[in-house]
């Protein structure tokens, strides 16, 4: 698959601007004419018209295929349901495993390497029995996508580790396997009550793809998202400490404006795509604050 880049996807010294599609519709022809409309790229894929990607009939999957061919869009990762928010750790690890050897001949065909998973919400185990079958679980995926050429990346949200550094680098020391990496979502500290900068201090080092979104807590103690610098998930901030590690790895747009799969919000309107652009071209102004200011490990500006 053709790769692109122009002044309008890339800056402050990152990859590629892009976005997880189906925030912003659900067919193919919605989240790309979204990135049109930005002057994007690039694509994260998580689900078309519905169905998450490792579950698209060949047939479909092969449309998908030629359309983001025919449109020069890259795709840079895909968002799988691997230890996520539906699966506790208690679930059979054979489907996590069939999704990922489904997922290693879709990435080959895209051009792809880089896979989310979460790291699977308790059900009812002690601490110390859900930490081993996480890290059992985690070693098995991982040797699994070293050997189909994957990267499996570890996002900071749901499960044993998704909410706390020292847990983790615990799961990436424990694995410890080149395919295990970690993603990290500059909005998921606001509904998991941790501030961002202070957990991507730690883990910026291992972080091999970024999640942008925005949060506020709301008086009630549920969690309002916004644009991209419009709340307090000091994304700025996330994004000076990544640009001083060196991170020069894709931004993923995730805004949870329109569609929040873990809430059941799913709003296939107009306003979705709308809102996704709008979020998009928010973090292109904010990442012309982080350009113009120096760069410091603290992410301070």
């Amino acid at each position: 698959m053709p790769r692109h880049g122009t002044a309008r996807d890339r800056a402050a010294g990152f990859g590629p601007l892009a976005g997880i599609g189906d925030e912003a519709a659900p067919g193919t022809d919605g989240q790309l004419a979204a990135l049109r409309h930005l002057g994007w790229h690039a694509i994260e894929l998580r689900t078309v018209d519905g169905t998450a990607l490792a579950d698209l009939s060949p047939a479909a999957f092969g449309a998908l295929t030629r359309r983001l061919e025919d449109a020069g869009v890259t795709v840079i990762a895909v968002a799988s349901r691997i230890g996520n928010w539906s699966r506790p750790v208690t679930g059979d690890l054979a489907v996590d495993l069939a999704e990922l050897d489904v997922l290693a001949e879709r990435c080959a065909a895209l051009g792809c390497r880089l896979v989310r998973i979460m790291s699977y919400p308790n059900d009812g185990l002690t601490e110390t029995e859900w930490a081993d079958r996480v890290l059992a679980r985690t070693a098995v995926l991982a040797d699994r996508a070293e050997r189909a050429g994957l990267v499996l990346v570890h996002e900071n949200c749901a499960g044993w580790a998704g909410d706390r550094a020292d847990r983790a680098l615990r799961l990436l020391r424990g694995v410890g396997n080149p395919a295990l990496r970690l993603l990290f979502d500059t909005g998921n500290g606001v509904p998991y009550g941790y501030r961002a900068p202070d957990m991507l201090q730690d883990l910026a080092p291992y972080v091999a793809h970024v999640h942008i979104k925005d949060a506020v807590r709301t008086p009630d103690g549920t969690t309002a998202y916004t644009l991209p610098g419009e709340g307090g998930a000091e994304v700025a901030a996330c994004l000076r400490i990544l640009a001083a590690h060196g991170y020069t790895g894709a931004l993923s747009l995730e805004p949870h404006l329109a569609v929040r799969p873990h809430d059941g919000l799913v709003r296939a309107g107009e306003d979705a795509g709308d809102l996704f652009v709008r979020a998009g071209q928010a973090l292109t102004r904010l990442l012309r604050t982080v350009e113009a200011a120096p760069a410091h490990p603290d992410g301070t500006a």
